[in-house]
């Protein structure tokens, strides 16, 4: 069995709150999920805002190599003649060869949103359906709240996609627009319409309870060969359907056909790009594609995963683009710390004596407030320093940073600094957005000419934690600082009671760690 998959990232994910896609937001997304081979790729609603109108034109211009590009609206609205109803119209004028419609398939909307009789409900889908397949169109029907709409009135949700098929509908997607439906639900729902309908049955789910991917899933399971969702379950409210989850799971779980093996390797790439250009970080715990997916933290874990990976790992990580991750921490053994220092040239492994006493002090950072999770690249240092194997590139003599309020309002910041890199002491100041900035901006200018290799560095996350928080101003914080140059991204740590100072051990590490990987090429 196949089953198309149908994205609509850019039309129902774009109603996140916190995401507003730009027209070339939406194009590279559009790029993306044709190049990992989504079937269909809703663009948006044409009627509703110029920013879809222009997404579409710009589109025709672009040939997709594996999906088809949808334009979305929804039935004519009561009392207009099909042929004349605007949103109709709209559709047709984006040029798509598919367009998807939605239409009220619960009595109770019909009766309290339309306020039209259910009879008249039924003519305005066959009607519109008709009229969009009669121009040449792929026609896919949302039946909107049909799960509510089934449970309150069988007969007449039934009724409403038997008008869409009857109007010539290829696709009948059953919605579950108020997200409340349960996996067991849906295979009961799903079961029936078959059985009644003959048409090619989808779904498209909402995870107000949940249970979006589960349903998603089941609907399969139970005979559907279309599912609607979106790129890491963006969406109004609690959002839609993961499509990062549902493609393994009918992929890897199931056995369906659904994309390539190969293309299945770039969905955590995906993932993580799609959540780049909607500017939100990716939720770690995001199953199959998140960062912590394939991470063991706890000492007896890691040390069963390293005999055989299977004994805590439902699948291989890298069948989805994702890697097995495992944070040195409190809770980590000599296995673990055996191992990530091996990912980065240094074998412990004829050396437990030391493994421990590193260990021990890894232990004793933590308990200052450290964490490495987030800091791989500060944690290679600390070991590097620990067995002796790190030569630092320069030496901090002292820094400063003032701030300077104008009678405008605006505020400057100066940073200061005097480091030593050989016998030579350099002083160098700079101004910043702030003093983490400004510190930066110092050190940079500073160490560019003897380390021209700083140049290509990029800061592109800066995290503050607060931690004891019952201590009030004179609390520690943990700053965590992620740095990227053309080739990867590490992170850095800083601890500190004054976040200045926690900055600006967390920068030091960031260059320090590239210099030390740029001497070792």
């Amino acid at each position: 069995m196949d089953v198309k998959l149908f994205d609509t990232t850019l039309r129902d994910g774009a109603q996140t709150d916190g995401i507003s896609f730009s027209v070339e937001d939406k194009i590279k997304i559009a790029k993306l999920l044709d190049d990992i081979g989504i079937h269909y790729i809703e663009g948006g609603w044409p009627l509703s805002n110029p920013k879809d109108i222009e997404f579409f034109q710009k589109m025709k211009s672009i040939k997709l190599k594996n999906a088809k590009l949808v334009a979305f609206g929804s039935t004519a609205r009561p009392n207009i003649p099909v042929e004349m109803d605007t949103n109709l119209l709209a559709l047709l004028d984006a040029e798509t060869k598919v367009v998807a419609i939605f239409g009220k398939t619960w009595d109770f909307h019909v009766k309290n949103a339309l306020k039209i009789t259910l009879e008249e409900n039924l003519k305005l889908i066959e009607q519109s359906v008709r009229f969009l397949k009669s121009k040449k169109r792929e026609v896919i029907f949302d039946a909107e709240h049909f799960f509510d709409g089934y449970k309150n009135n069988k007969s007449y949700a039934i009724a409403c996609i038997k008008a869409a098929v009857k109007g010539g509908a290829d696709v009948v997607a059953l919605c579950d627009t108020n997200g409340g439906s349960l996996a067991f639900e849906v295979q009961k729902i799903v079961k029936e319409v078959k059985k009644k309908v003959k048409v090619t049955l989808g779904v498209h789910m909402h995870n107000d309870s949940e249970c979006a991917v589960s349903a998603s899933c089941m609907a399969v399971y139970c005979g559907a060969t279309h599912v609607q969702g979106t790129v890491n379950g963006y969406g109004e409210r609690c959002g839609n359907a993961n499509l990062c989850s549902i493609i393994p799971i009918l992929k890897l779980k199931l056995g369906i056909n659904c994309i390539s093996s190969s293309n299945l390797k770039k969905l955590t790439e995906v993932s993580r790009h799609v959540s780049e250009i909607a500017n939100l970080p990716q939720s770690g715990r995001q199953s199959f594609v998140g960062r912590s997916a394939f991470s063991h933290k706890a000492g007896i874990h890691v040390n069963a995963i390293l005999k055989h990976p299977a004994t805590y790992e439902h699948i291989e990580p890298a069948l989805v683009g994702n890697e097995r991750h495992l944070p040195v921490s409190e809770l980590s053994g000599v296995s673990t710390l055996i191992y990530k220092a091996k990912e980065f040239g240094v074998d412990l492994s004829h050396d437990k004596e030391k493994a421990k006493e590193i260990l021990s002090m890894l232990k004793d950072m933590e308990h200052q407030g450290y964490q490495y999770e987030e800091g791989d690249a500060s944690f290679e240092l600390f070991v590097r320093k620990a067995l002796g194997l790190y030569k630092p590139f320069f030496k901090l003599e002292g820094f400063r940073t003032m701030s300077d309020t104008k009678e405008s309002g605006k505020t400057t910041i100066e940073a200061s600094i005097k480091i030593k890199v050989g016998e030579k002491v350099i002083h160098e100041t700079a101004e910043g957005d702030g003093p983490v900035n400004a510190l930066d901006s110092a050190l940079r200018k500073a160490l560019n000419d003897i380390y021209p290799a700083i140049k290509n560095i990029k800061l592109t996350d800066y995290k503050v934690r607060v931690l004891d928080s019952a201590d009030g101003t004179a609390a520690k914080v943990r700053v965590i600082i992620e740095s990227s140059d053309e080739e990867k991204s590490w992170g850095t740590v800083g601890v500190s009671t004054n976040i200045i100072e926690a900055s600006w051990l967390a920068l030091v590490d960031s260059i320090e760690y590239k210099l030390m990987s740029e001497s070792e090429k």
